[in-house]
């Protein structure tokens, strides 16, 4: 039986021992609950043991799901993204982790203007240069968040980014470097309106890993609710 508040309370532990080893706050470190696929009933459970941010990767799903939802979680979405599909999240996440392209954040842009609200964005990069996956390439990051940064309904807080896998967490180590390194160029450009403070990176098999590297959010699904069955 999977118990779900033990889960939570493990990975704090783990995640607070990464601190300790690279000397920082675990105050730092926000844990974002990978609950896609994954019932209402367990984002509740989740939820009344302490958990409050919660990422969803499928806009479908997260349509559907999100009425189900009565707690006050704190929703942030954390897939792929295409620019028709922005409208069924505007004003309902807070955070949108996978912003690679000016295209869609105009279309954020646009969404987010028809509410009282604005939106925090991560931009993605694509840090092992793989053609499956998304994100800006680090040669064009910089041109990204120059045409970025003026739109007024959202603001970018860091950078995302979804490393290539390894069995081994220090393989994907430089990774995890180099996104942080990235994150410390554009902040030596002092742009207006662009906050480099936050590096939304690490999953449930590299998270130390990442928190060792700066993470300021983790992205850890399996080791809280499970293993997922297979999205249809």
């Amino acid at each position: 039986m999977n118990n779900i508040a033990d889960n939570i309370q493990t990975i704090h532990a783990r995640i607070n021992n990464a601190c300790q080893i690279s000397g920082r706050n675990p105050e730092e470190v926000k844990l974002v609950a990978v609950s896609k696929i994954k019932p209402a009933d367990m984002i509740e459970e989740a939820f009344h043991s302490g958990q409050k941010i919660f990422g969803e990767s499928y806009v479908q799903e997260f349509r559907d799901k999100h009425p189900l939802v009565s707690a006050p979680v704190e929703w942030h979405f954390i897939g792929g993204l295409q620019s028709n599909k922005v409208k069924y999240l505007r004003g309902k996440v807070s955070t949108i982790h996978s912003v690679d392209r000016l295209s869609l954040a105009q279309e954020i842009d646009r969404q987010w203007g028809k509410t009282d609200k604005t939106v925090d964005i991560f931009l993605q990069v694509n840090v092992g240069d793989e053609s499956s996956k998304a994100g800006c390439s680090p040669e064009e990051l910089e041109s990204l968040v120059r045409s970025v940064a003026p739109l007024p309904n959202l603001k970018i807080k860091g950078l995302m980014c979804l490393p290539p896998h390894f069995d081994d967490p220090e393989l994907v180590r430089p990774f995890f470097k180099q996104l942080k390194e990235l994150a410390e160029q554009i902040n030596n450009l002092h742009l207006p309106a662009v906050s480099m403070d936050e590096l939304s990176m690490g999953m449930s098999g590299d998270f130390e890993v990442a928190v060792e590297e700066g993470a300021t959010f983790v992205r850890i699904g399996t080791a809280i609710f499970g293993a997922r069955t297979k999205k249809a």
